[in-house]
């Protein structure tokens, strides 16, 4: 019997084949395609052309492994193949096939051959190999279906977009939406040494390049120190808040004296703006709280007034618990949950408005392309969950008990304010503004989010199918 196996997948994709081809030629397209519980970093990308090589760090047992593969079979607007020439496998071919299906539609059929690594040792590792093969790709169909549809729903002209916080979680994610839908990412620096795609900026200093701003068509504003990272000192707290009034402060007085200026800010905000209110459902209308982080999010928010003063449309986003495990909230609950010792919080019935990762990058790309949209819009799941419902969500996804409840005097001991003020806060938040404008969910429900973003059972999209085999 042959050592080789074949893992296929095919799904209807709303894009014409030379359009689906084309989004795989552009900027950020492996990364967007990377399932967010895989550890890839691009070191050297080249052209879809045959013989150009692609370098690739990946993790193997938790140690960095160089991958290079070749492109090869290269038809334009129809197919292309990745063939390894170094890595962890002894032989790895990923091709691509994109059939016409008529003027607004295309298949997509992914084929990836391999045969495992360390010879016969490597067959006993075969069927898992062959199960992270196929949820990859399914991974890959869905996103990249939802992505088209979305981009074809909302139209719009290429956009130039300048972001701050680009390389964090939220960023990274709307910069690859952005750019495989065709448009541009200027990204915020910390450097006076600002790069071709760049725009140098040093909030401490109050120092932006506003002729490099001038020539963006939006900005979206995400920098600011992490919450709920560590442990809050006075000095912490001070941080959270200055990171974000000054940042914001600085762009929004740049953009204000700009003539002409780009047409929309999207300056980022939370739900913490709403405090702690129990079982009350909140919407954009809803007064802000008393507590800390909610006066943190209203001088926020208060700081893009000169931009929206001088006539630029302004929209803040709140954000709920982003949902990815690459990074926030979820990837810090995942190993207590997989080590099955996680739990309700503090008896679990406070509530959790959360979003996965893809939901934000699109419900923020839409806030771009929306003119109707301005003011307070939040980034939060349909439907709410109390803590105790969505740890058995998540333990269910796991196969994993969550019997073990943390009691509130641990998590006061163990993270002091912080437990309080963004652990066992209560949000029940509903997306009215993102609704109103007609946002589709991708993942309207938290479990299928769960399923999702961790590669167990995702939602496959309309005519999608797997199929496996060993040669």
């Amino acid at each position: 019997m042959s050592r080789t196996s074949v893992v296929e997948r095919q799904t209807r994709m709303p894009a014409t084949a030379e359009e689906l081809y084309a989004w795989h030629e552009r900027p950020g397209a492996f990364e967007r395609l990377t399932p967010p519980w895989e550890r890839v970093r691009v070191l050297r990308a080249a052209p879809i052309a045959n013989g150009a090589m692609v370098t690739l760090e990946i993790r193997v047992a938790g140690f960095p492994v160089r991958w290079i593969a070749r492109h090869r079979e290269v038809i334009p607007g129809r197919q292309f193949a990745d063939e390894q020439v170094e890595g962890p496998f002894e032989s790895w071919v990923h091709t691509r096939r994109m059939t016409p299906l008529g003027p607004d539609a295309c298949e997509l059929d992914e084929r990836v051959e391999f045969v495992p690594p360390l010879g016969a040792l490597g067959g006993v590792a075969r069927p898992a190999l062959e199960r992270q093969v196929r949820r990859m790709l399914a991974y890959r169909h869905t996103l990249l279906h939802d992505d088209l549809a979305l981009h074809r729903r909302l139209g719009g002209s290429h956009l130039r977009v300048a972001i701050s916080g680009a390389s964090g979680l939220i960023g990274s994610a709307l910069a690859g939406l952005l750019t495989t839908g065709g448009h541009e990412v200027m990204r915020l620096v910390r450097r006076a040494a600002a790069g071709p795609d760049e725009i140098a900026w040093d909030p401490e200093r109050s120092r932006v390049d506003d002729a490099a701003l001038a020539r963006v068509d939006a900005v979206v504003h995400l920098a600011g120190a992490g919450i709920a990272d560590r442990r809050w000192t006075e000095a912490r707290k001070r941080l959270i808040l200055d990171s974000r009034v000054r940042g914001t402060r600085l762009l929004a007085e740049a953009l204000a004296r700009l003539q002409p200026r780009p047409a929309v800010l999207v300056s980022a905000s939370a739900v913490g703006i709403y405090g702690d209110r129990g079982d009350e459902l909140l919407d954009e209308q809803s007064p802000p709280g008393g507590d800390f982080l909610a006066a943190v999010c209203r001088a926020w928010e208060a700081a893009a007034a000169p931009a929206a003063a001088a006539g630029m449309r302004v929209v803040h986003p709140r954000f709920g618990i982003v949902l990815s495990p690459a990074g926030g909230a979820l990837a810090r609950m995942l190993p207590p949950f997989r080590a099955g010792i996680g739990g309700p919080l503090a008896g679990g019935r406070h509530w959790m408005s959360a979003i996965p990762i893809d939901d934000v990058a699109g419900a923020l790309l839409h806030c771009l392309l929306r003119a109707d949209l301005a003011g307070p819009v939040n980034l939060a799941g349909p439907e709410p969950l109390t803590n105790a419902a969505f740890t058995k969500a998540l333990a269910d996804v796991l196969h994993r008990p969550a019997v073990l409840p943390v009691p509130a005097l641990a998590l006061r001991l163990a993270f002091g304010e912080l437990a309080d003020h963004a652990l066992l806060v209560s949000q029940r938040v509903l997306p009215r503004a993102l609704a109103g404008s007609d946002y589709q969910f991708r993942h309207p429900d938290i479990p299928a989010a769960l399923r999702f973003v961790l590669g167990r059972e995702p939602a496959q999209p309309p005519g999608s199918g797997p199929a496996g085999r060993r040669g």
